[in-house]
């Protein structure tokens, strides 16, 4: 009874201190307000959880998803520059919904004569240009690359009526589509092939006029069927150039006819190896399933200079065919080197494969394959085991865009073979990422043409694991000065200059791709630290990585959102990240967070000035207090000298009678007796919530970490105050010691203060050097 005496009495005076404190203040009232809280959750964000969608970021019992299934015979004709097709498209309503039309994406039409794409621009003349983009725009009637549709007709070869809209095409159905119906149209088509290096472009070709060469590298080529799903119902938002693509799964069977003397790969098995192959590509290519360790030649580069200073007449067909993948990508060559090496991913073997001309070399051979192989692992312990059977790195002069199986990429020595760590890291990291792209978008499915951030940011960040990953298996790869790999993307403090900029030119990461400002920092660099620092910092990484693996497993071959995604994190960690998701993802806040202030205080047994000022005001005596343990700040009118030197139980009576009382002479001798005590403030300027990591230096030499989680900031947004209880005396106090948090402002991150530039402004004087 004593004790609960003791604690009711305690927290009574306190109270009663707290409330005449409030009642002396008479702060001026204010209107009311809604909850502005940062810890709100996200409620009026998220849509409301369904059938399709479940609230805990799975699919739903009624998920649905369209299939669409390819047959395509495709023609390249190298002299013209020239792809013409036919395909036959047949579409599954899987969906719930009859169907009077259908939605064809023609992305190709950015670049038709009459394209709207250049009119939304509104930056005036740029300061310069390449020439051949210079002269395109300037000083030509332009190039006019928009498919031209030949005929579009039903199974039995009658024309369907259609309509197209800029870069949709809407197909009329002779009858509605019913759920689990079936409906085959064909299409026939063709296009003049775009100069990607001079007129720009995902896809395309490079030209090499001295050996009168090309090599092509073609996607976005054959009409496309847009997503209908349960979200948007049709995504037939218009391809403007900048933001990529919203595919349906299916299956391909692809005939595609080059000159004889090309080397091509593609999306899918090739199914007639023997045609096109040698007979010592043959062997080569059987030698190159067992090797684990090295990349084989299945082409060499002599035969491959060989090859492009001649003309085979007549043609090839490569013929390909591929399952459950969402879109379809080739490139064609007779410049190309071919190398190839197998990967044990699970209990299957997979191809790591690499397209390049002379001009790549050395560094594509030295390179490129490893880092196909490297990415391969570290995607699959991340999220699951690749399912395909081979991954395909084509080199592309300026390019770095990704399709199933294959991608193209950029990353060229000088013409002397010679090379710098930057384009080396670069070439590595381009191909990371593009290879990369496999498991985020082609085989989860995101939304790009709605939400960029959720295929480049996801896979930004797990191009930083396999960078690292990349550095740690390949220490031969790193320059001299660099004892890991030099990730440009993931480390917090890279954000910084971003987050820390000009917020007229800041968009929300939630935000459409084609309206954002700073395109790369927003939908790639922005999400990605995101995560990082969720693993690092937040959550820890088993947590995050247990959550991760399970929104990947659940959506493979599936179409999220993001909300399936923020879900998901939450119900499989444990851990409420509304907080972290609203202010990272919905807002533009950054991070600062800082000490403010530092008080020591030291044990007493006489009432502080504070103690007797609140009984004043309370109209009590000294004498109707319970007895209480005083604390008394150095510095003010009631602290003593002597103070320093007595331990806690001789400068309090108090707390030793209770002790004496409630402790046996066993527990006394282990009993811990803190010579100093801290009020430590925590400032937060920035407006984005994030843990507070503080490095306590002491007197002695050693450190102490401490890790206070988010919600310390849940009461008070602006500051918050740790009462520090030491045996040492604390001498430094450093926030963000390891610079985990993007902390735009270090300026004020240490105690004593220390005259520092923050990061921002180091990063600005720097780059006015």
């Amino acid at each position: 009874m004593k004790k609960l005496q003791y604690l009711f009495l305690s927290i009574l005076f306190v109270s009663l201190g707290a409330f005449a404190q409030d009642e002396a203040q008479k702060p001026e009232r204010k209107p009311g307000h809604t909850n502005t809280n940062k810890f709100k959750q996200l409620y009026d964000e998220f849509s409301t959880p369904n059938m399709f969608r479940t609230a805990s970021g799975a699919p739903g019992p009624s998920y649905y998803q369209q299939q669409a299934d390819y047959k395509m015979d495709i023609t390249l004709d190298d002299d013209k520059a020239i792809i013409s097709g036919y395909e036959t498209i047949t579409y599954t309503n899987n969906s719930p919904d009859q169907l009077k039309y259908l939605w064809v994406q023609l992305d190709q039409n950015m670049r038709a004569k009459d394209s709207e794409s250049p009119l939304i621009e509104g930056s005036g003349v740029p300061p310069a240009q390449q020439a051949g983009s210079f002269a395109s725009t300037y000083m030509t009637d332009g190039f006019d690359g928009g498919f031209k549709i030949e005929s579009i007709t039903d199974t039995s070869g009658k024309p369907l009526a259609h309509m197209i809209n800029n870069t949709m095409m809407r197909v009329e159905l002779p009858q509605v589509l019913k759920t689990g119906e079936k409906f085959s149209f064909s299409l026939k088509w063709w296009y003049n092939i775009n100069d990607y290096v001079n007129m720009g472009g995902r896809s395309g070709y490079e030209s090499f006029p001295e050996e009168d060469n090309r090599n092509y590298i073609i996607a976005q080529f054959y009409p496309r069927m847009a997503v209908y799903n349960d979200v948007e119902g049709w995504q037939n938002s218009q391809f403007w150039g900048r933001d990529e693509y919203a595919l349906p799964f299916g299956n391909f069977e692809v005939n595609i006819t080059v000159p004889s003397d090309h080397i091509l790969d593609a999306t899918g098995k090739l199914t007639n190896r023997k045609d096109v192959f040698t007979k010592d590509m043959m062997k080569r290519f059987e030698k190159a399933k067992k090797s684990y360790d090295k990349p084989v030649f299945i082409v060499t580069q002599e035969e491959a200079e060989k090859a492009e200073k001649g003309r085979a007449k007549g043609t090839k067909t490569w013929k390909f065919s591929a399952e459950n993948v969402r879109d379809f990508a080739f490139a064609s060559s007779r410049k190309y080197i071919w190398d190839m090496m197998a990967v044990k991913i699970g209990d299957q073997d997979v191809m790591a494969v690499s397209m390049y001309p002379k001009e790549g070399n050395p560094l594509w051979e030295e390179w490129s394959t490893y880092a196909v192989a490297t990415t391969l692992k570290s995607y699959s312990r991340m999220t699951f085991d690749y399912p395909y059977h081979k991954a395909i790195s084509v080199h592309a002069k300026q390019q770095g865009m990704e399709y199933p199986m294959i991608c193209f990429n950029y990353g060229r020595p000088d013409k002397d073979g010679k090379y710098s760590d930057r384009t080396k890291y670069g070439m590595i990291s381009v191909i990371i990422h593009e290879v990369g792209h496999n498991f985020f978008p082609m085989i989860v499915n995101s939304d790009e043409r709605q939400w960029t951030w959720m295929d480049e940011g996801l896979n930004t960040f797990l191009q930083y694991v396999a960078e690292q990953d990349f550095g740690v298996s390949h220490p031969t790869a790193l320059s001299e000065s660099d004892d890991k790999y030099p990730s440009s993307r993931g480390p917090a403090v890279n954000i910084v200059p971003y987050m820390g900029g000009d917020q007229d030119y800041i968009a929300p990461i939630m935000t459409k791709g084609l309206n954002t400002y700073q395109f790369g920092n927003n939908a790639y660099g922005k999400p990605a630290t995101a995560l990082n620092i969720l693993r690092e910092t937040v959550m820890g990484r088993e947590l995050f990585d247990y959550a991760f693996r399970e929104y990947a497993h659940r959506w493979m071959f599936k179409h999220p959102t993001p909300e399936d995604f923020f879900r998901t994190m939450e119900d499989a960690s444990a851990f409420d990240l509304d907080w972290f998701w609203r202010g990272w993802f919905y807002t533009t806040d950054y991070v600062d967070m800082g000490v403010k202030e530092v008080k020591k205080y030291y044990v007493s047994a006489e009432p502080n000035a504070q103690v007797k000022e609140m009984v004043k005001q309370r109209g009590m005596k000294m004498s109707d207090l319970p007895p209480l343990v005083y604390m008394v700040e150095e510095g003010s009118e009631d602290f003593n000298e002597n103070m320093k030197n007595g331990t806690l139980l001789e400068n309090s009576p108090t707390l030793n009678e209770y002790v004496m009382d409630n402790f046996s002479p066993e527990e006394r001798k282990n009993i811990k007796q803190p010579k100093y005590f801290y009020s430590v403030t925590f400032e937060k300027p920035g407006g984005l919530v994030m843990p507070i990591i503080v490095e306590y230096k002491y007197a002695d030499g050693t450190s102490k970490t401490e890790r206070y989680p988010a919600q310390i900031w849940r009461l008070n947004d602006k500051e918050v105050s740790k009462a520090i209880a030491s045996d040492k005396e604390i001498v430094k106090i450093t926030v963000d010691p390891n610079l985990e948090t993007a902390d735009v402002d270090t300026s004020n991150n240490s105690w004593p203060r220390e005259v520092t530039q923050s990061q921002f402004d180091q990063f600005k004087n720097k780059s006015e050097d």
